[in-house]
Parts: C-alpha cells; sequence; structure tokens
C-alpha cells in the first residue's frame, strides 16, 4: 500500500460508525501479532491494512491464508480472491504450510470473528437458525475456519455491523465457534485456551468479565446511551465497576487512510444495509 505516516492524530470530526469500528478493530493489533483474514471480511481486513499503516507497521499479515505481506491489493467483495493476495511477499500453501501454522501455539494468536449470532459467553453462530439441525428455517454460509479458531487457542475478537437482539442472543442456536461455552471456567476446564476477548458493534465496544465470562459493556459510540444498547442485546450486559466510557473517535489520518487509499470503494460497509 506504500509509506503513509500517521500525520494527523487530531480526531476526526466527519467519520461514519464503520470507520470507527474498522479503528477499534485496528487498535487491538500490533507489530508483535500474525493474522490472517476469512472469506467477507472487509472490516478486518481494513483494521489489519490501517494498523500496518500507522501503529503497527510490521505487523504479520497472511491474507487469505495465502499470500504473505501483500504490498499493494485490490480489496475485493470475496476476501479470499486474487486481487487481495497476488502482489504478496511470499505465498504459504493454504492446506499444508497455513494450517500447520494455526495450529502451533506460537502463531495466528488472534482472530477476527464475524458471525450472524453471538451469545453472553462469545460462543458463535453461523451455521443455522432454528432448533433441528436437521430441518432448519435457515442455512448460514457455514463455519469455514470459525470452529478451528475456537478450538485452537486463538483470543477471539468479533464484529457485528447490526447490534440486535437477533445478532446478540441469550443461546445461539448453534455453536460454530466455541466462546466460554456455559461461562465461568468451563472453557478452561476443557482444554480450551485463549477464547473471545472483545467485540466492536455499530452502536457499542464489548469485552467478557474475567470470572463469569459475561459479556460487558465497555463503551457506547457518540449519539448513542447505555439503555439504548441493553434494549438491542437480547440479554442482560454486565457493566465494569468504573463506568461505560464514550468510544474515542478517529483520527482524521485514519479516516484519510481508510477512504483515500485502504478501501476507496467502500466495501467495509457491506452489511450495515442489509438486515
Amino acid at each position: 500500500m506504500g509509506d503513509h505516516p500517521w500525520q494527523d492524530n487530531a480526531p476526526a470530526e466527519d467519520y461514519t460508525v464503520d470507520e470507527l469500528m474498522v479503528t477499534v478493530l485496528a487498535s487491538w493489533f500490533d507489530n508483535s501479532d500474525e493474522v490472517v483474514n476469512g472469506m467477507a471480511s472487509a472490516m478486518p481486513v481494513c483494521a489489519f491494512a490501517l494498523a500496518r499503516l500507522t501503529h503497527a507497521p510490521q505487523l504479520t499479515w497472511v491474507a487469505a491464508g495465502i499470500g504473505l505481506d501483500p504490498r499493494e491489493f485490490h480489496l475485493p467483495r470475496s476476501t479470499l480472491e486474487a486481487p487481495l493476495w497476488q502482489d504478496a511477499v511470499a505465498y504459504l500453501d493454504h492446506y499444508r504450510d497455513f494450517w500447520h501454522l494455526v495450529q502451533g501455539e506460537r502463531h495466528f494468536r488472534k482472530f477476527c470473528v464475524g458471525a450472524a449470532q453471538v451469545d453472553r459467553y462469545g460462543n458463535a453462530n453461523n451455521s443455522i437458525l432454528g432448533d433441528d439441525v436437521h430441518a432448519p428455517r435457515r442455512r448460514l454460509p457455514g463455519t469455514a475456519g470459525l470452529g478451528d479458531m475456537g478450538s485452537l487457542g486463538k483470543q477471539l475478537y468479533f464484529w457485528q455491523p447490526r447490534h440486535s437482539p437477533r445478532t446478540l442472543v441469550e443461546r445461539v442456536d448453534f455453536i460454530s465457534c466455541a466462546g466460554y461455552l456455559r461461562g465461568g471456567d468451563e472453557r478452561e476446564r476443557l482444554g480450551l485456551a485463549g477464547g473471545p476477548q472483545c467485540m466492536v458493534t455499530n452502536l457499542a465496544v464489548l469485552d467478557f468479565e474475567p470470572v463469569t465470562r459475561r459479556m460487558r459493556l465497555l463503551s457506547v459510540h457518540p449519539g448513542v446511551g447505555v439503555e439504548q444498547v441493553q434494549n438491542a442485546t437480547g440479554f442482560e450486559l454486565a457493566l465494569p465497576d468504573n463506568g461505560v466510557t464514550r468510544t474515542p473517535a478517529p483520527t482524521r489520518e485514519q479516516v484519510r487512510l481508510l477512504r483515500d487509499v485502504i478501501d476507496p470503494e467502500g466495501l467495509r460497509r457491506y452489511g450495515f444495509d442489509h438486515a
């Protein structure tokens, strides 16, 4: 993508919620991380690129599990396609080299998760809607790598552009990606390391309590209230002892990079208008 120094740290006055979400996602990655994107992951791809152009220039990104550190890319609607990874420093054999690395504890410790349903303990569903697995009300895209990433000790970072009781639910219809299961130390007792860390939605930023593992409201976006977030959630959210804060606005430089360099076609907005 070229060199674009972080020149203007002043808060932006003109920004959209998708740009705010990307900057929050980007803040969770640093120089020591190795990341990979999945299918239909425009927002994480934008976050990786933004981190590399600002605070984490040495972040290692294997685009679509194939292209190591793309030098130039065109963001396609499907984030597994060649325009994303074809101009890379090197290529990995996806089914042999990449998955061999993923199964180790040292590599790809953070993974961004987008799912149709997420419950209070961070269990995610992208498989079916309905109680009967053999006759679901609706079939969803499927797990792809979610089942693996939820079981291989990865830290999971969720994004959801449509915060509603239909997406943040009391209980997922099917566990495609293991979170903290029924809460507490159940994940740890089953020998699963890692787990859900945070979630950013179009309304708020959330994390998970360290003991109960319940989803907790950390900050609300500008113009959004705590009650509004709770009413849009299918279960009772935990609240931090020191109060809910306001999500910081992106900087003017972050907004410029997203609009002019990383995603001029605005593919990061996909999902906001498709309820």
